[in-house]
């Protein structure tokens, strides 16, 4: 039968898994999501001490960064919430905490 193993070939490309985003990256696509929340937003911005002044003009500062993924890391539903919105597992979000700024790095 023609084209009977094409099946096969595309059920193996179909189950590649794209690479995670880089920690950067990663932390900015968690900012946007914070940012798009007022509830969250609100809280990040009392926790950070920082106003939307403060919270645009450090966006791309990696102790920033690292600090927004920590936000998210401290409280299990807003990290999963934002694992399935961003289609990022929450152990590579916390994976990519630990390589920027501040991240604990494990030995």
């Amino acid at each position: 039968m023609p084209g009977a193993g094409g099946a096969r070939e595309n059920a193996g490309r179909m189950a590649r898994i794209d690479p995670a985003p880089d920690p950067e990256t990663l932390a900015l696509m968690a900012l946007a999501y914070i940012a798009g929340d007022g509830d969250l937003l609100d809280r990040f911005l009392a926790l950070s001490g920082l106003d939307l002044d403060g919270l645009r003009g450090r966006a791309q500062d990696p102790t920033l960064l690292g600090a927004t993924l920590d936000f998210l890391l401290a409280h299990e539903p807003d990290l999963l919430a934002f694992a399935a919105a961003s289609q990022v597992k929450p152990e590579i979000i916390a994976a990519a905490r630990r390589k920027l700024p501040g991240g604990t790095v494990e030995g």
